[in-house]
């Protein structure tokens, strides 16, 4: 017997105006039918069409059980199905499949999720959420991202770079910090940032990066935080402020570009408006200082901030909605950045640190900035941060031997993934979402 040769969905789909024999497989999407006809829409991970059975085609068993095994077809069922394709304008997708054979390979019954389910009830079923039309087009962009960062840093000759994930130092702030017991000992955390064990293998492949999970135990319960999520960082050696700032516009372009040309029936489905999404990759990001956002906010938004205090979100949202494509922000007040941001010489008030704030309120994207050097200027910041600097032995000796000009930054993937697909919560941008209140399924 000769193995039938299964295509995808979409490629039926595209030699439908052809016509002919095809066979497919996938998942029951919707069903509906009555005595004598059965109307199946099947889906893939590459689309859906509708199949029809046709009662008198499958009444050649004596007792009936061919046809009564498809009038119970019910949602989420998997089937291997052969039939003569054809184009059809009032098909959900232009195309439809006559069935001339079939196989149930996995039953199901009363699929639990449900057209009018709650945001909790899915987040309980997240392990069947994920086969939804939206999750399955926000998992394909997700792998297209993952790609394209990949593709960009290998583009620029970076060198891929692992750091550990239990580690000894804090990075980004102790109040967020997850500990781990290690075996028995304390002082053991999950990593924040590849940052601190990052910077010293940039004196040995000068250009490198990584896509690795990071954790923050943030007590926060907004739309675009999570406890695990995904990094995208790179340092380089002999990097001065404006490469690092470089690298993360030209970062965001290739993503972004990748994304277009490759997922336009997705962002389709997802209702994501291309029109906000083209000026990212046409047109050259908006650069200001921090001073100047000050300005700006209340020349155009009636907000007066005090000089000295960090953006918080309802400012960042305010400054995004104001241009059409994302704002580097630059040269914070050294007082809110961490110890390692180099002070700019020509105010020593501020820092060479930068956040890139995407458009729509989507927030900050990317954080970046020129390392601080000087190891006795290290030493100083980790005292005013209430830090031992003993502690920092080994990051302290990148300073004693051979230090030279280096940078980097820390790009959320999740943030720059919520962002392109247009979604209400952060959540949906990762399988399996992680937060203070949610750790399982």
């Amino acid at each position: 017997m000769t193995q039938k040769k299964y295509i995808s969905i979409q490629k039926a789909i595209d030699i439908a105006a052809k016509g002919g024999e095809v066979s497919i497989r996938g998942w029951v999407h919707r069903e509906r039918g009555s005595k004598k006809l059965k109307f199946v829409v099947l889906r893939d991970s590459s689309n859906i069409i509708q199949c029809i059975f046709k009662k008198d085609q499958f009444e050649d068993d004596k007792e009936g059980k061919l046809w009564d095994s498809i009038d119970k077809l019910q949602v989420e069922a998997s089937m291997q199905l052969t039939g003569t394709i054809k184009a059809d304008e009032r098909a959900p997708t232009g195309a439809e499949l006559l069935v001339t054979s079939f196989e149930i390979v996995g039953e199901s019954h009363e699929f639990p999720i449900q057209k009018d389910a709650s945001k909790e009830h899915l987040a309980n079923n997240r392990h069947l959420h994920l086969r939804s039309r939206k999750m399955t087009a926000i998992l394909k962009i997700r792998s297209t991202v993952f790609g394209a960062i990949d593709e960009y840093f290998k583009g620029q000759e970076f060198y891929e770079y692992h750091s550990p994930t239990l580690q000894a130092v804090q990075c980004e702030g102790g109040s967020d910090l997850f500990d781990v017991d290690y075996f028995g000992k304390k002082g053991v955390f999950l990593a924040q940032t590849w940052q601190l064990y990052a910077e010293p293998a940039v004196f040995a492949l000068e250009k490198i990066y990584t896509i690795a999970p990071s954790f923050r135990a943030e007590k926060s319960k907004t739309s675009r935080h999570l406890t695990e999520y995904w990094h995208a960082e790179m340092e380089m050696a002999w990097s001065d402020f404006q490469d690092i700032q470089n690298h993360g516009e030209a970062l965001i372009k290739h993503v972004f570009n990748c994304v277009l040309k490759k997922h336009q029936a997705d962002l389709k489905l997802l209702d994501r408006d291309i029109t906000k999404l083209t000026p990212i990759v046409e047109k050259p990001f908006i650069r200001m200082t921090y001073t100047k956002a000050l300005e700006i906010l209340k020349e155009k938004c009636n907000m007066d901030i005090e000089w000295g205090k960090d953006l918080r979100t309802i400012e960042e949202d305010k400054l995004s909605r104001l241009y059409d494509v994302p704002v580097i922000c630059t040269h914070y007040p050294k007082k809110v950045k961490a110890f390692y941001m180099m002070e700019d010489p020509d105010d020593k008030r501020t820092v060479q640190g930068c956040d890139f704030i995407g458009t729509e309120g989507y927030g900050e994207i990317i954080g970046g900035s020129h390392r601080e050097h000087d190891i006795e200027k290290v030493k100083e910041n980790l005292i005013a941060d209430g830090e031992d600097p003993a502690e920092y032995e080994f990051y302290l000796d990148t300073r004693r031997y051979g230090t030279v000009p280096h940078g980097g930054f820390g790009m959320g993937v999740e943030r720059l993934i919520s962002w392109i697909c247009g979604l209400e919560t952060i959540k949906d941008a990762i399988p399996f979402p992680r937060t203070m209140e949610r750790y399982k399924p």
